[in-house]
């Protein structure tokens, strides 16, 4: 997903990301305001167990793979 349709989504959720945070800070906050974790990108190892999660292909790209 990119920041522009991070920025439509948070819009359609009457949620605030300021211009200056990176994709990992947009989604994060996101992500708390939804009542979830803040996960993004904390994959440890490539596992994640949320698979339904609108974010997770781009999560599993981003997150360390060791």
């Amino acid at each position: 997903m990119k920041m522009k349709e991070l920025r439509q989504l948070a819009k359609e959720k009457n949620i605030k990301i300021p211009v200056t945070l990176t994709k990992i800070e947009a989604v994060r906050i996101i992500q708390k305001a939804e009542g979830n974790f803040d996960c993004f990108a904390r994959a440890a190892g490539g596992y994640c167990d949320q698979g339904g999660c609108i974010f997770y292909d781009d999560c599993m790209a981003l997150s360390p793979q060791k």
